[in-house]
């Protein structure tokens, strides 16, 4: 079997009435009629420009060495890393994972050791704009079967929060934990806003609501900021959706900061290199959680690792009504707080071409836009 083509799949969707979103699909041929299909969701558009180019290396070769290819991409620049480069090399991977899967008519997770359990505990989400809006959307979610929540409680502050912010997010976490009652797990998450000294101070006054974790309290960029708070907070720490590859993750587990990793499989190496940082959690006693925000193959390729992996702990829900849509095949519904695990050969769901064609990438599609200045100017940040 030979690599005939790989292929960048630019799209887009407007979730439940929500501003539209973007994602970034791979779509990878070969000479036999298996096609596979991958994710690489990262924001920039540049992402399709990186996979059609180092995807030219792989037309002609073998789809099955994967550990090859993905040492051939990753060494493909001398300047290398970063969301751009390893999220077309994630979507590549997962591709490949994919035709293979299919060639040999197994799941991705029975050629990665077999699957260790057969659903997946899963989490929703709890956030809303005031302490009651947070309260009804975590009681609607707890009604559709779901044990465990996350939000994040500050909506757009910036690195200086306002008191009032302060006292808002407090009481919102407090509303939630009242209204779900003691036996819904609870997850908090920054968005590395915080400053130290605010994220301890937080991080302490939320004790008492017993979040499961305090995610990337502090920018994840610096372990000195976060290993301060996790030794001056009772709330165990979390983070690394915005770490790459096994190498960013070697000084954070050395460090024993926190409880849970979250790398992303569509950005931080895919399947391969996951399974590898998830061993490298595992021999530090860190749990393992696959960040998943984006697309529907995101959450299908991070099932099959979740079912495969020792120290896995929960999966990001990241689930939308129109993932059905999008994909052929039947998409897992959850059910009691669980995700079943794919079952079919390969991810177990492709990406419907038609729906692809009817949903172009959008240049009016919702970014990051924070207005320019110091970082103190990031309170106005805003979803546009």
């Amino acid at each position: 079997m030979k690599i005939t083509s790989v292929k960048a799949v630019p799209a887009s969707s407007s979730p439940q009435g929500r501003p539209p979103r973007n994602y970034m699909f791979v779509k990878i041929e070969t000479d036999e009629g298996i096609t596979g299909w991958g994710e690489a969701t990262a924001g920039p558009l540049s992402v399709a420009t990186q996979i059609d180019e180092v995807g030219q290396v792989l037309v002609g070769e073998d789809p099955w060495q994967i550990e090859k290819h993905w040492q051939t991409l990753y060494h493909h620049f001398f300047v290398r890393g970063g969301v751009v480069q390893m999220s077309a090399i994630s979507g590549i991977e997962i591709a490949l994972w994919d035709i293979k899967g299919q060639a040999v008519g197994l799941p991705i997770y029975e050629m990665l050791g077999g699957k260790m359990r057969d659903r997946i505990w899963c989490y929703g989400r709890w956030d809303g704009p005031t302490p009651e809006g947070a309260a009804e959307t975590a009681m609607n979610n707890v009604s559709n079967g779901l044990t465990a929540l996350k939000g994040d409680p500050f909506d757009h502050c910036g690195l200086f929060i306002p008191a009032e912010a302060e006292r808002v997010a407090i009481k919102k976490l407090e509303a939630v934990r009242k209204a779900v009652g003691d036996d819904v797990e609870l997850l908090v998450e920054v968005h590395g806003r915080l400053a130290p000294a605010d994220a301890i101070r937080i991080g302490n006054a939320m004790a008492d609501c017993r979040p499961f974790v305090y995610e990337e309290p502090v920018p994840p960029t610096n372990l000195d900021a976060m290993q301060r708070v996790a030794e001056a907070v009772s709330i165990p720490l979390a983070t690394g959706e915005r770490l790459y590859t096994k190498w960013e993750f070697t000084d954070l587990l050395s460090r024993q900061i926190v409880k849970m990793i979250q790398p992303d499989i569509v950005q931080g190496g895919g399947i391969l290199e996951l399974k590898k940082i998830a061993a490298m959690a595992e021999a530090h006693y860190v749990g393992f959680q696959p960040h998943n925000p984006y697309g529907p193959l995101c959450t299908i390729a991070s099932l099959h690792l979740d079912a495969c992996t020792p120290n896995f702990m929960i999966q990001e829900g990241g689930i939308s009504p129109w993932f059905q849509d999008a994909c052929t095949g039947d998409f897992p519904v959850q059910k009691d707080g669980f995700l079943p695990i794919p079952t079919g050969p390969g991810l177990g769901v492709g990406m419907n071409e038609a729906w692809l064609k009817a949903n172009p990438w959008r240049d009016d599609a919702n970014i990051w836009r924070p207005r320019p200045g110091t970082v103190a100017s990031l309170q106005d940040t805003k979803w546009v």
